[in-house]
């Protein structure tokens, strides 16, 4: 049931940001913009994000518990995929949760009638710095790089068990491939500017991994 509910959760809440905070068109906009429109969205953008990062703990949960289903006489391959699994949820919770309890501060301070000049020039380095860093570090590189290998993991496991039908092995494998190469996404030579296939694919990496994900949930309920 997690693996039903954690993917819809996600596209769900990724659905109402697009609409109400334009996301994630909004992350390529000058950080004015950004924190004009989040401080105009209110508590109810916030709790909207919380909403968001939540369903990285419904993965991590979903994680653990499909290990055990998986790989119930390899000790040594369960515990790997259970601490990649979680990995990979933990950290696009801390990613998103910036959003919960960083930038509301920073857009208050920001849009303050009484702001100076260099105060509203401390909090665009300040959000631009961990921008950067939990939201393109944390959030994104890492996030796609341990749900590729993770979903590798749980593909392979697929293909040598019994527990699935071996068609959603296949398929995990393709995916967990794309995830890995778009981790690098801002890696290296494109830490400037990005690497404009890497996003233009990862929108539609993600909703295929939704539904690989839905599958498999299905799979073992049915």
């Amino acid at each position: 049931m997690l693996l039903v509910v954690a993917p819809i959760w996600f596209n769900i809440w990724f659905a109402v940001l697009a609409r109400r905070f334009d996301y994630p068109d909004i992350l390529r906009k000058p950080i004015e913009e950004i924190l004009s429109r989040f401080r105009a969205g209110g508590s109810g953008l916030i709790l909207i994000w919380w909403a968001f990062a939540a369903s990285g703990g419904l993965f991590v949960a979903a994680a653990v518990l499909l290990s055990i289903v998986l790989f119930p006489q390899a000790k040594t391959a369960s515990v790997v995929a259970l601490v990649v699994g979680v990995l990979a949820g933990l950290v696009q919770v801390l990613g998103l949760l910036r959003w919960v309890y960083l930038v509301p501060s920073l857009a208050r301070a920001y849009g303050d009638a009484e702001a100076s000049e260099a105060t509203q020039s401390a909090v665009e380095v300040t959000f631009r710095a961990f921008h950067h860093y939990l939201g393109v570090g944390v959030g994104e590189h890492l996030g796609y790089l341990l749900t590729g290998a993770w979903t590798g993991f749980v593909g392979f496991a697929i293909l040598t068990g019994d527990a699935l039908a071996p068609w959603l092995g296949w398929v995990a494998l393709p995916l967990a491939v794309g995830l890995v190469a778009a981790s690098v996404e801002f890696l290296g030579p494109n830490e400037e500017r990005g690497w404009a296939l890497a996003g233009k694919a990862v929108p539609l990496l993600y909703i295929a991994w939704s539904l690989w994900l839905l599958a498999v949930g299905l799979s073992l309920i049915i």
